[in-house]
């Protein structure tokens, strides 16, 4: 059985993507087969963190309308053999949380997950979509702005009847905890209202290496970050350490 696990946000510019594109590599590198569909119309970007971006000849966009399968429009990543896209096309393009939905379910036989990139902002379309996961990954910056945000957003999710959220702390540095934004990471726990998955260290190294689409350095904080949360997802225990500069 295929896992679908939705990525989501309240507000633009909380690392999202690349979020997604860490877990992806993560789980890939452990050997579990893993597609990322990116649902960014008009702004996609894993194809260019994943140093792809001129071998990709088919996009989500034909696959809605009709001219790929969802499997054939699908591509591969090198550096991570377990690792598949389905980019995002590069104009809007009109599409419906069915249409989807019959996507993931059409592909869901091949892989061990699915991880959709959703589109930021809280809106019914990001919902309906959202609700078929078996697992929502909300995440959120310190800054107080996403935190406030992420709270109205997984509320909405909670009055719709889906429990099954985990949050994701992003862009973590000591500047920003305990002397800037927040007092400690409780305090976007509590706030936000989902139990604890996993916190991203703001790291130099997967920002270069996302940036230029090179493998992550293996002494990434970042990297060691997903590693402990895609082990996480599989049923491991992983203490949770946390690591800022």
């Amino acid at each position: 059985m295929s896992k679908m696990i939705a990525i989501t946000s309240g507000k633009g510019g909380t690392g999202k993507s690349s979020i997604c594109a860490g877990l992806g590599y993560t789980l890939a590198k452990q050997g579990h087969r893993t597609l990322l569909i990116e649902l960014d119309f008009g702004l996609r970007c894993l194809d260019i963190m994943f140093g792809i971006e001129n071998e990709i000849k088919f996009d989500l966009g034909d696959v809605l309308n009709g001219k790929k399968s969802a499997l054939e429009a699908v591509a591969q990543v090198p550096m991570a053999s377990n690792l598949n896209i389905l980019c995002a096309p590069k104009t809007l393009t009109p599409v419906t949380a069915e249409q989807i939905v019959d996507i993931c379910r059409s592909v869901k036989k091949y892989f061990e997950y699915i991880i959709i990139d959703t589109g930021a902002g809280i809106n019914s379309h990001v919902f309906d979509i959202v609700e078929q996961a078996n697992l929502i990954l909300v995440i959120s910056t310190p800054d107080p702005i996403c935190i406030r945000d992420a709270a109205l957003m997984s509320d909405e999710f909670y009055n719709r009847g889906n429990k099954s959220q985990r949050l994701i702390i992003n862009k973590i540095s000591k500047k920003v905890i305990g002397e800037a934004l927040v007092s400690n990471l409780d305090e976007i726990i509590d706030t936000v209202g989902v139990q604890l998955i996993g916190v991203i260290p703001d790291d130099f190294k997967m920002t270069v290496a996302t940036g230029k689409g090179n493998p992550i350095s293996p002494d990434s904080d970042a990297l060691r970050a997903f590693d402990a949360i895609a082990k996480r997802l599989g049923g491991e225990f992983v203490p949770l350490t946390v690591k800022t500069s």
